[in-house]
């Protein structure tokens, strides 16, 4: 377990690099924001980790995600659910996290409605595109976008805030860096679809070892493991360009 010091050094480099990318960008830092996925965290190490300049925390499984908010562990900062969400495990989650970023078909989908509407509540969530096509990976494939779209738009209980991705983690940085404009270019296609309830203005998309790259090309939500390595200087993509690649 890293220490107090360790935790809120690792933040502060995070941070940093961050903003660096940001303004790289032409960009205000403050309008990226770092989530930091707690997977295997306990309680005490995510409630420590919420003293710190993080905005918002990251659950993978619903046991977790119970554990925690129950133990009151974020402090009152948000969470998000960034797994695969079985849909067994929707009623405890929705809720719970302010959003979903991993809905990836029209029957989960469907689910978190019921499930929101249970409990009187308007439910935000983002898609999740498997942007590297890959058969491991869940999430719905670029061309599916748009009908879930619809169907997000059609469903009384829901709000449609954006788009998640995970790149293949064999892609080079280049291709990385290709990955996350093609995320950018859809959701510049969704927002220009003008829906009456969504409200497309999320990116979440760039982990510890490409989150740079993503900040370059508009991810708005990036999320990191608050651990050492993720402090180590990584600005190749920003020496290379200063502004967004064309998607």
């Amino acid at each position: 377990m890293a220490t107090k010091e360790q935790m809120a050094r690792a933040v502060e480099g995070i941070r940093a690099r961050m903003a660096q990318a940001a303004r790289a960008a032409g960009r205000d830092p403050a309008d990226v924001l770092l989530c930091a996925a707690c997977k295997t965290r306990t309680v005490e190490e995510v409630r420590e980790s919420a003293l710190l300049d993080i905005d918002l925390f990251g659950e993978n499984h619903e046991q977790e995600l119970t554990e925690k908010s129950d133990a009151g562990a974020y402090l009152g900062k948000p969470s998000h659910f960034i797994g695969h969400l079985q849909t067994n495990k929707v009623n405890k989650v929705v809720g719970r996290v302010s959003m979903i970023e991993s809905v990836d078909s029209e029957h989960l989908l469907r689910k978190v409605d019921a499930a929101a509407a249970r409990l009187g509540l308007t439910q935000d969530i983002l898609i999740e595109i498997n942007i590297g096509a890959e058969a491991s990976k869940s999430g719905v494939a670029p061309e599916g976008l748009w009908s879930l779209a619809e169907a997000a738009e059609a469903a009384a209980n829901l709000r449609l805030r954006g788009l998640m991705a995970i790149p293949p983690a064999g892609a080079t940085p280049d291709e990385t860096r290709a990955f996350f404009a093609e995320m950018r270019g859809l959701l510049t296609r969704l927002q220009e679809k003008h829906y009456q309830t969504a409200l497309p203005d999320t990116l979440s998309m760039g982990m510890s070892s490409d989150f740079e790259a993503a900040i370059l090309e508009g991810a708005t939500i990036v999320r990191i493991g608050t651990d050492r390595k993720s402090t180590r200087q990584n600005s190749s993509h920003i020496r290379r360009s200063r502004m967004p690649s064309s998607a």
